[in-house]
Formats: structure tokens, C-alpha cells, sequence
């Protein structure tokens, strides 16, 4: 059983486009898969996994940086559910797939060379979460040859409307990359912050498709490695 655990939206878009997902997942794997999300919405991460008691079960957050709902909401969902075959699998990250499909996002939106290029992500008060964040925007530079600044959407500084005021000093339009798994509110805000070229979300994609999976075998590998 892979439990796909999100953040959670009230935008109707953002919640299909993550069972828009976990669709993709299923036409891949004969594995049963199920929704859940870590905030905002339900069902959140006890409720699935107290109705698969049947079932091993293996939650991957679709998460692109390691924060508090990574390292402290779900681990407390999956004890507080008490279910007794769980196993965590790594989060999203930096993953170099998620990098490409960034860069697609950016290239059909209309990035071109010369541009000056920021990521837009959501923001941490976690400093490894940050840190993830500038790895991802490390390597979206060196897929593009430039160098990338980060804007950030809450929490953490600078803001993505500073960053692209501070990109645009310089002169040049100003294209931004969302690090960004769905629509949703953060995305609108990510619109609003005066680039002159702003991607779509990271969304359905056969690369994140082929993520989710790999991180499914990977936590698979691990439980049979310690049994």
C-alpha cells in the first residue's frame, strides 16, 4: 500500500491535480494507492492509515523539502494512527527528476536565455528545508548556466516579490521556476510577484510519477534489508 501524503489545499485544483497523481501511480503499479494530506485537508495521514490496518503500508510525502510536516506532523499522524507495518519513505527533495520537470515548466511558460531566473518555493522555518531549497535552485542553474536566486512564498525570507525586484535591478526580465507541487494559493502568490515569465507547478508529470514509485522501492528495500 503506498499512502501519497500531501500538504493539503482548499484550492479545488491543487487537491485534483494530487489525485490526478496518485491515478498516474496506480495506471504504473499494481501496488494499492491512497490520498492522504498532512494539513488543511481530509483525510489526513491517521485517518488512511487507521482504514488499512490490513495492509503494510508505506507513506510518501510529496514533499519537496524536508520541513516540519516531513520530520514532525506525519511521523506523529502514523503513531497517532497505530497502525503497526508503517514505514516512512524519503520525501521529494531536490530529486534531479523534480529538477527537470522545473526547468520543462520553465522553458514552455517562456524562459529564455538571458533571463533572470528565481525559484519560487514555499518557505520553512527549518534551516535543512531552506538548505534543500538552494539545492534545487543550484541545480536548476547549472541545468541552465545561470545562476538562480530563491524567493520565498511564507515563512522564510527573502520573499519571492523581493527576489524578483532584486533580479529585475539588474536589468533584465525576470523569469520564476515554481518549486511548487500544485496550485493553490501559493502559486497565486507566486503570480502575483511581478516576474515577467512565471512556470505552471511542478503538477502530473511522468517524471514525478516515476518519483513517487522510486521512493516507494526504496523504503520496500529498506524493510527487507532489516527484517
Amino acid at each position: 500500500m503506498i499512502v501519497l501524503a500531501a500538504h493539503g489545499t482548499r484550492d479545488p485544483q491543487g487537491a485534483r491535480v494530487i489525485e490526478d497523481l496518485a491515478d498516474r501511480v496506480r495506471a504504473e503499479t499494481p501496488v494499492p494507492v491512497r490520498v492522504a494530506y498532512a494539513d488543511v485537508r481530509q483525510p489526513d495521514v491517521a485517518t488512511v492509515l487507521d482504514s488499512v490496518r490490513g495492509y503494510q503500508a508505506i507513506v510518501v510525502p510529496a514533499f519537496l523539502a524536508a520541513g516540519y510536516h516531513v520530520r514532525t506532523d506525519i511521523p506523529a499522524q502514523i503513531a497517532a494512527s497505530g497502525h503497526r507495518n508503517v514505514r516512512l519513505a524519503d520525501p521529494f527533495g531536490p530529486a534531479p527528476e523534480l529538477v527537470g520537470v522545473m526547468r520543462d515548466r520553465l522553458e514552455w511558460a517562456g524562459y529564455r536565455a538571458g533571463d533572470a531566473v528565481v525559484l519560487a518555493a514555499a518557505g520553512s522555518s527549518d534551516p535543512r528545508a531552506l538548505a534543500e531549497v538552494r539545492l534545487a535552485a543550484d541545480a536548476l542553474g547549472a541545468v541552465l548556466g545561470t545562476s538562480v536566486g530563491v524567493g520565498y512564498v511564507a515563512t522564510a525570507r527573502p520573499s519571492i516579490a523581493d527576489a524578483v525586484a532584486r533580479a529585475r535591478g539588474r536589468g533584465r526580465r525576470v523569469a520564476v521556476a515554481s518549486w511548487l507541487l500544485a496550485p493553490g494559493l501559493f502559486q497565486r502568490k507566486v503570480l502575483a510577484a511581478g516576474a515577467d515569465v512565471v512556470a505552471d507547478p511542478l503538477g502530473v508529470h511522468p517524471d514525478v510519477v516515476d518519483l513517487v514509485l522510486a521512493r516507494y522501492q526504496q523504503a520496500q528495500r529498506r524493510l527487507a534489508v532489516a527484517a
